[in-house]
């Protein structure tokens, strides 16, 4: 079996998901062999404590991206296929384990373990292949095993998110959606000035403090709203030339954009504050990987996916993303 085909023994195909449709739905037939970023999906949501829609976010971005909304780029009159040549391998198979039916905290901590080895050799593939990984999540836990992955060149990692997600364990379960960012500070792959979080507004002090004392970037919400000209110099300053991966959590936008996942909160971020983010990080930086987390999909609902796909694209044009 060669290499492409193996890769692709793990998934299932874009057009075979629920949504039957490829990111963008790209009118220009782009294979594995030429393509520069590869889209995959893990719809994985079984440690969501509060609203469980995650699994549904390669759903609903796949389907708003195909259906709903066009390539162009509006306010940079950018096509995204003539900027970006992106080939969606499809979603990760996991079987009937990924939307929550396990809650044995036993079980769970298998599934996990099982997930780490499967993604790892996903990952090496596409990243040896020279391309960039682009992940549609999915619950935020899967953060830990992407990152690993790429640790060795030590990026910026910038996390967009209402939470910081840095509990060392949570209603038993010491893998979750809550604890990613502890565990990768915690096992070494992650130096804390190696990270900043945008869009902060809830967590615990346990959390604050271990933070603050592994030299975490934090610009919490409230920064973002009366002080924003100096994050956007930091970003920009601090990104180039620098290689950098982007975790973006949906819930950084502030809940009146928000009806369908699973933590939704108050006095987040606005699209044009996350605009003006995202286009501030350096043009010579280098995006190694990017994972969209937390999107969510209920009664026919598509305003995340949406909300969603407009973000993804305002990323995949910006000069960073052909840097690699």
């Amino acid at each position: 079996m060669d290499k492409i085909s193996y890769l692709e023994s793990f998934f299932i195909p874009p057009e075979r998901t629920v949504a039957g449709h490829t990111f963008c739905d790209i009118p220009i037939p782009i294979t594995f062999d030429v393509s520069k970023i590869c889209i995959v999906g893990i719809p994985v949501d079984i440690t969501t404590t509060f609203g469980k829609t995650a699994s549904l976010g390669p759903e609903a971005i796949r389907t708003a991206s195909a259906k709903q909304i066009e390539t162009l780029v509006f306010e940079q009159d950018i096509e995204i296929y003539e900027k970006a040549l992106i080939y969606d391998i499809g979603d990760l198979n996991f079987g009937k384990d990924k939307e929550g039916e396990i809650s044995d905290i036993e079980e769970i901590n298998k599934f996990w373990i099982d997930f780490d080895s499967k993604l790892s050799s996903v990952l090496r593939i596409i990243i040896d292949s020279n391309k960039i990984p682009v992940i549609l999540g999915g619950e935020h836990t899967i953060t830990y095993s992407i990152y690993k992955e790429i640790s060795n060149r030590h990026p910026l990692l910038i996390h967009f998110d209402a939470h910081r997600d840095m509990k060392p364990i949570y209603q038993g379960m010491s893998m979750c959606h809550t604890t990613p960012f502890y565990h990768l500070i915690k096992e070494g792959y992650l130096r804390g000035n190696d990270l900043v979080q945008i869009g902060i507004r809830q967590g615990d002090r346990q959390e604050n403090k271990f933070a603050l004392d592994n030299g975490v970037i934090t610009f919490d919400a409230w920064d973002c709203n009366s002080s924003m000209e100096k994050i956007l110099e930091w970003l920009k300053s601090h990104t180039y030339r620098r290689d950098i991966y982007i975790s973006f959590d949906i819930d950084v936008y502030d809940i009146s954009y928000l009806p369908c996942t699973g933590t939704p909160e108050p006095f987040g971020l606005n699209p044009f504050q996350i605009l003006e983010l995202v286009n501030s990080i350096s043009d010579t930086a280098r995006l190694v990987g990017l994972d969209f987390v937390e999107t969510g999909l209920k009664n026919n609902d598509y305003r995340e996916g949406t909300l969603a796909t407009q973000t993804l694209l305002r990323i995949l044009c910006r000069p960073y993303m052909s840097n690699l």
